[in-house]
Parts: C-alpha cells; structure tokens; sequence
C-alpha cells in the first residue's frame, strides 16, 4: 500500500487523467473520490491542483467531443447504445432526453452531477444540432466545476483524507482488498438495480408480425407512442399513432374501450417506457395492452424489409 501511496503521489495528475478518462467513457470507474485524494495531497504539497484540473477538463473533453460527433453523425442509435451499456436503470437515461430538450446545452454544466444524465448529454447535444463552439463552452465549463468541485472537497477536508489514507497504509494489502471489494460491490449494487428494474417491467410483449395480423385483421388497435418529445424530434412517429405526451392519461383512457387491442411502443433499450405506460393501461382495466417488442426499430426494419420474392409456376 505504501507503493501504491507512492505511486499516487508521483504520478497524481497521470491518474486523475486516467480515471476520469475511462469514467467518462462509461465504465464503472467513480471518479470523484479520486479527485477528492487529488486535492487533499496538493494541500500537502503531493500534487499540483492546477495540473489535477487541467487533466480533468482535458479528459472530459476528449470523451465529451466524440460523444458529441457520435451524436451528431449516427442520432439516435448512439443514445440506444449507451442505455444498452449504462449501469444505470433504463428509465434513468431515457428520462433525461426531456430535461436535456428543456434546459439545451445549458445542461452541460451540471451533467456531470446527475446520474444517467453525464450518459446521454454530449451525444444528446449532437444528435440536436447543437453548436460545435456553444457546446465546447458548456462542456468545458461543467467539466471544471465538476472537477474543480471534487479537487476543492478534498483540500478543505484534507485532514480527513490524509488519517483514512493513512490508516489503509498502515492496513497494507488489507486496504488493496477492501478498495476492491467496494469497486465490486459498487458495480453489482448498480448492475442489480438495472436487473430489478428490468424485472418490474416484465409485461408480455406483442411482436411487430401480430401487430401487423391486428391491423391487417380489421381488428383496429390503438397505437401509442410513449417516446419523450425530444424522440419524436429525432424520429418520426409510426402513422396514425396517439401521441400519449401530448394526452392527460386519464381523461384518455376514460374515452376508450376497455375491450380494444392497445399496442405501446417507445425507442428505449427493453421497451422500458412502453412497459411502463402500458402497466399504466393494464392497471386501468385495459387487458389487452401491451408494449411492441423492439418499438420503433422493429417498426422500420419490418416496413424497410424487402417483399419476399415469388416462385414462379413450373410451366
């Protein structure tokens, strides 16, 4: 451990670099503790907080600008990747497209503070159009008060820091397994939160081949579209369908037959809001609601599928 404290010592701003680098990326690195030891030892004289926030902003930027041209070149299919890699509820990311639609590039500035939210900014502001320098401002900004927030929580508690860093140098390899194990514990909290999540919306889906039975059959069901209004934005909707953000929930579900075929799609990883509004109609006496498995995605590459060729009759 004594090594390791070395290490940290010589090489902080490297480090610093390095975590938020692979945090910032999407894997389950937390980042801030880091920057609280950072500032604490430029209190001691270990490291230089200047240096800690230099590399701090140029890591964000470095991740925050390819999500960025990501966002700006392939839309929505960026977002739905990283939902699919995320750690955090479906829900959680897929709520923050509204609140980004809401606030615009302003919300770059505390991104980084809200869970799922730091996930789908960046491509969010490229998929939106967003202005190359409009978003390198905000960006820039909301990285150095992230940073410069974690670097000044551990110099004003840096007495704190030193005793618990410290005491793992007296615990030696001990302390190694007990960082460890909490970096473990840390990352399957999150992934069973996900799973949980997943389970409490496990509603029986309808595939895109019914649905097209449904309709074809005269059957008329009603399709919903649950996607949040910045989805809309990015992608049409199916034709005819209810658009359920622009609807009160009860004073609609109040004007239909109970009995009549209710089909709900979003373009969320697992159908998650799909899942959710149509609990919503099943809860409400709507026993034939169900989400579309693979909404919108499974929409076009049905309708986008070429027509099967036909054999010709032997003559």
């Amino acid at each position: 451990m004594s090594e390791l404290i070395l290490l940290i010592q010589q090489y902080g701003v490297l480090l610093v670099f390095a975590t938020v680098l692979l945090e910032q990326f999407g894997l389950p690195i937390p980042a801030f503790p880091v920057l609280i030891v950072a500032g604490a030892m430029a209190v001691d004289g270990g490291a230089s907080w200047q240096l800690c926030l230099l590399a701090v902003l140029l890591a964000c930027l470095i991740c925050d600008y390819f999500w960025f041209r990501a966002g700006r070149y392939y839309g929505k299919r960026v977002l739905r990747l990283l939902c699919r890699i995320s750690l955090s509820p479906d829900s959680c990311v897929n709520q923050t497209e509204d609140r980004f639609r809401r606030y615009g590039p302003k919300s770059l500035l505390v991104s980084k503070f809200i869970p799922g939210f730091n996930a789908i900014a960046a491509p969010m502001s490229g998929a939106l159009g967003t202005r190359t320098r409009h978003f390198l401002g905000f960006a820039s900004t909301g990285a150095l008060l992230w940073g410069g927030s974690g670097i000044a929580v551990g110099m004003v508690f840096h007495d704190s820091v030193d005793r618990v860093l410290d005491s793992l140098e007296t615990m030696g390899s001990t302390a190694l397994m007990i960082v460890a194990t909490l970096l473990a514990l840390f990352v399957a909290y999150k992934y069973v939160e996900r799973r949980r999540h997943r389970a409490s919306m496990a509603v029986p889906r309808i595939g895109i081949l019914e649905l097209k039975a449904l309709i074809d059959g005269g059957h008329d069901p009603l399709i919903v579209d649950a996607r949040s209004v910045t989805a809309q934005a990015l992608e049409h909707a199916i034709p005819g369908a209810l658009l359920y953000a622009d609807c009160e929930p009860g004073q609609l579900m109040a004007g239909l037959d109970r009995d009549r075929h209710i089909v709900v799609y979003c373009s969320c990883p697992n159908d998650v809001t799909a899942a959710q509004v149509a609990k919503a109609f099943l809860e409400n006496g709507f026993h034939r609601a169900r989400p579309l498995l693979g909404g919108l995605d499974a929409w076009h590459a049905h309708h986008a599928a070429p027509p099967p060729e036909l054999t010709p009759f032997p003559t």
